[in-house]
């Protein structure tokens, strides 16, 4: 079973970077299906990215993409989310999550199996 923990919250201004990064333990990270996910207050968990096992394939969401990337680093057990230009509406919890589900990846929430704490981003306008 794999652990998660997500790091490199914090408070940043419009059109300020930010990345976010959640290191693996306890499993065999190349194994898993890895994505990022948000909740801001009020609203459902929200898919960000998603990147395949060997980070050959990704996909966002439409309000991320061109902004945000997603990258993984098999050896070092850990997954990244560079964020730019980023807008007051990317303020939310971001979650880090993994599923051993055959797929190459997954968009929705309910095929992942581990998740991480939470990280908070606030972006100020």
């Amino acid at each position: 079973q794999v652990q998660l923990a997500e790091s490199g919250g914090g408070l940043v201004q419009a059109g300020d970077s930010l990345r976010l990064s959640c290191a693996a333990s306890g499993g065999t990270f190349s194994s898993y299906v890895m994505g990022w996910f948000r909740q801001a207050p009020g609203k459902e968990r929200e898919f960000v990215a998603t990147i395949s096992r060997s980070s050959g394939h990704t996909r966002y969401a439409d309000s991320v993409k061109g902004r945000f990337t997603i990258s993984r680093d098999n050896a070092k057990n850990t997954v990244d989310l560079q964020m730019n230009s980023l807008k007051p509406e990317d303020t939310a919890v971001y979650y880090c999550a993994a599923t051993s589900r055959g797929g190459l990846y997954f968009s929705d929430f309910r095929e992942y199996y581990y998740w991480g704490q939470g990280t908070q981003v606030t972006v100020s306008s």
